[in-house]
């Protein structure tokens, strides 16, 4: 026959037993905790130092935790940071393409007002020019150096005047419209230029060799003085260009004279005057170009 499903606890003593001893320490424990609950609001004081040894009992746990909750927000704004800052950077990279883009036009601007106050500056020499203008374009020819210059007969130029820029000498007037002329450089092989080195009195003419460079060759032969880096001056002879115009800078010594490197160079000047010619009896003798010269 089979067992009862259900059997009481009183058909075994142990089982009484296991029951009354649960009982009984939970009873206990009750009237423990009812003490040390007395005890805490009439002594509170008792009662520091097992708060503190249960304190220390769970700090190892309420600090591992803590450490979990950081890395844990650590990670979320480090993810949220990295978003973020790829957002930032994009901006600024930006920002600085635009600011390459402004310090360029600055640049640019800051030039343009040099050139201009430079060109005021030529206002303000003795000898006033008759006209101010622009170079607007250059010859195609390789044996030949010309410029055209946006002035003519209306603002007074006429053949035979120097023009110059701030930095010196760029050639003289070839040939004049009503409103453009046409300009030799000293680079072209027609042009001649009395000149003297700026320290002293040693004279040369300025040559074009239509290579973007001039030939110093001297009047008195012999020791030859030059050497690198010695500038020249417009000497005032002939009457055409007057004294003390910068034309060239010695680049390397020869046997008679140098090679120099014009001081205006062409290419990069904008503004420029066209002043008198130096002494007025020359403009009515000067030379026209030599056969073979510019038509």
């Amino acid at each position: 026959m089979a067992p009862p499903r259900k059997r009481r606890t009183g058909h075994s003593k142990k089982a009484q037993f296991s029951a009354f001893t649960g009982y009984l320490v939970a009873g206990i424990g009750a009237l423990i905790g009812a003490g040390l609950l007395a005890l805490s609001a009439w002594k509170p004081e008792a009662m520091a130092s097992l708060r503190a040894e249960a304190t220390d009992v769970v700090e190892p746990a309420g600090r591992a935790g803590a450490e979990v909750r950081s890395d844990s927000q650590g990670l979320i704004q480090a993810i949220a940071g990295y978003f973020d800052a790829g957002n930032k950077n994009a901006r600024l990279q930006r920002e600085v393409e635009e600011a390459h883009v402004h310090l360029a036009e600055a640049k640019a601007i800051e030039a343009e007002n040099q050139r201009l106050k430079a060109l005021l500056g030529l206002r303000e020499e003795e000898v006033k020019p008759v006209a101010y203008a622009r170079l607007i374009g250059s010859s195609s020819a390789s044996t030949r150096r010309f410029a055209y210059l946006s002035a003519g007969r209306d603002s007074g130029v006429k053949p035979g005047m120097p023009v110059r820029s701030p930095m010196g000498l760029v050639g003289r007037v070839l040939e004049a419209g009503d409103s453009s002329a046409r300009v030799m450089l000293l680079t072209d092989t027609a042009s001649m230029v009395p000149v003297r080195r700026s320290t002293d009195n040693v004279i040369a003419f300025a040559e074009g060799r239509a290579d973007g460079s001039l030939r110093l060759r001297l009047i008195n032969l012999g020791i030859n003085p030059l050497k690198k880096g010695d500038v020249f001056v417009t000497s005032g002879a002939g009457g055409i260009f007057r004294p003390g115009i910068a034309v060239a800078v010695v680049e390397k010594v020869t046997n008679d004279g140098a090679v120099g490197l014009p001081l205006a160079n062409p290419a990069a000047t904008i503004h420029v005057a066209v002043d008198p010619v130096w002494v007025p009896q020359a403009a009515a003798v000067i030379a026209q170009p030599a056969p073979g010269g510019p038509q």
